[in-house]
């Protein structure tokens, strides 16, 4: 009987009872639930809203849901109260945060039967804590709880962004004082905003993004992906009449790579489960949400190179709405995740093909200032591999010809290092490529199945140069032993475009 995939369902309870697949989490849940005040930062359409689903079915005590999963004998089962906020689907932006507030608040005293009589969404947070917890102590699970922040990020909606974070701040504060009515806390968002803001009085919060313990807790793990979905897999396989092995390996190329200690990878479980559906090879987690936001900031400070940044626990734990950090940004996101990790210094980069492809093509868009860039791609690889090389120049040179002149010309080696490095990138979803930049050059090779480019781009110098640097650092030594073509190719970039080329056969 083929699987069902739970796409784009977030309750539990509709999860298990309507026979979708579920990949079992619940020893993790078992481990949450010796403690008691948790944050949890992870990237949109990771499961942070199915494992709060998760938490509450189990504090409503539902234990029919659990059969057959890990939990399911290792608890004593019991019902709580139970306040669930999801500022995901909060109406704030037509009512305003404050009123979408008081709106959840009184419907979740109707519901309880409880008479709000205090002012104020901090008051009556607390009214409804205490009223609640009157026989049992309460659960209290917020999802999203960032939404109202991050959805006026940039500099022309600061205020409004300000204004909320002031808000949940004061929303909030009534947490700390009320820990003999509160049984568990469980807050999740995409981000974390600095301490001095919202968590200031929540010092408390155990915040486990980062910590090992839970670095599994969402995604999917290599052995599980085989063990629930290596049937399918193997049906793929066939189809696309390859190895299962080699199959494998394009998965994990694809969707695989995200890790919170450097060590453990986990696939994105949103892109899993539309890859296991369709059986195509897409951008899925991509295509969800467009980061034009981000884009803009990346192109301002000429930010295209991201395969490797180094930064300190500081810079991945928090940010502060008024001073925006990329790269912190960029790894709260999902954007980039961590690579290795080395005492204090975490060593960051893309975390898989699908994040990489579809970063660079929107960083294209936005350097070449052009919507459509992939054709000239397309073309790039086709005249490369037949070796072309005025096509090449051609295509390159479409890439180039948007740019206003006056934009170019304050910054033009920038932007030549912009291009051709994201370029050569995006050459990577047909040959194997590879791209680096210094002042004054970029570098790269392109190997097909039987001819490796060495290339040299020289700004405002000559293609005859760029030959004699390939030769000088001898670039295209290690490539002379693989039975393959070694071409040497030199290009010089004048006035926004490719003035000159040479090359030569070894």
């Amino acid at each position: 009987m083929p699987l069902k995939y739970p796409i784009g369902i977030q309750t539990f309870s509709d999860l298990r009872n309507d026979g979708y697949v579920y990949i079992d989490k619940t020893q993790y849940i078992y481990q949450l639930m010796q403690g008691k005040y948790y944050f949890l930062s992870r990237p949109r359409r990771f499961g942070k809203s199915l494992l709060l689903s998760t938490l509450s079915s189990i504090f409503s005590g539902e234990k029919d849901l659990f059969q057959g999963l890990w939990i399911e004998d290792k608890i004593t089962w019991g019902k709580y109260p139970i306040i669930y906020l999801d500022f995901g689907k909060a109406d704030f932006k037509e009512l305003g945060l404050r009123a979408s507030i008081e709106i959840k608040l009184s419907k979740i005293a109707d519901e309880s039967g409880i008479v709000l009589t205090a002012n104020g969404i901090g008051n009556r947070f607390e009214e409804i804590i205490r009223e609640l917890s009157a026989e049992k102590k309460v659960v209290i699970l917020i999802d999203e709880y960032d939404k109202p922040i991050i959805e006026y990020l940039g500099k022309e909606q600061l205020p409004q962004a300000l204004e909320n974070r002031d808000i949940l701040k004061e929303f909030y504060s009534v947490i700390k004082g009320l820990d003999a009515h509160i049984q568990f806390f469980f807050l999740t968002g995409v981000s974390k905003f600095s301490k001095v803001s919202i968590f200031s009085d929540l010092n408390n919060l155990h915040d486990i993004t980062i910590e090992p313990t839970f670095s599994t807790m969402l995604g999917y793990t290599q052995s599980e992906l085989e063990h629930y979905f290596g049937e399918r897999m193997k049906e793929l396989a066939q189809q696309q009449g390859v190895s299962y092995q080699d199959f494998l390996d394009k998965v994990r190329l694809w969707y695989n790579g995200y890790a919170w200690n450097g060590k453990e990878k986990v696939y994105n479980p949103f892109s899993i489960l539309n890859f296991m559906y369709s059986g195509d090879f897409r951008n899925y987690w991509f295509e969800t949400g467009t980061p034009t936001f981000l884009v803009k900031m990346m192109k301002e400070s000429f930010m295209f190179n991201v395969e490797s940044i180094d930064a300190d626990e500081g810079m991945l734990g928090n940010f502060r709405i008024e001073a925006l950090n990329e790269t912190t940004l960029l790894f709260q996101t999902g954007y980039l995740t961590i690579k290795e990790r080395e005492g204090r210094v975490y060593t960051l980069g893309y975390p898989n093909f699908e994040v990489k492809d579809s970063m660079n093509q929107y960083l294209m868009r936005e350097f070449a200032y052009k919507d459509h860039v992939n054709a000239p791609i397309l073309y790039m690889h086709r005249a490369l591999k037949t070796k072309d090389i005025e096509k090449v120049v051609e295509h390159f040179n479409t890439l180039f010809a948007n740019i206003p002149y006056q934009i170019f010309e304050e910054k033009q080696e920038s932007f030549y290092h912009a291009i051709i490095f994201l370029a050569f990138q995006l050459l990577g979803y047909y040959a194997q490529a590879e791209v680096s930049t210094s002042k004054g050059r970029v570098d790269a090779v392109v190997q097909y199945e039987d001819k490796i480019f060495v290339i040299e781009f020289k700004v405002n110098d000559s293609a005859e140069s760029a030959i004699s640097q390939i030769k000088a650092k001898n670039y295209h030594q290690k490539y002379l032993r693989q039975g393959k073509e070694v071409i040497l190719l030199g290009f010089a970039c004048q006035n926004k475009e490719i003035a000159d080329w040479k090359m030569e056969t070894i």
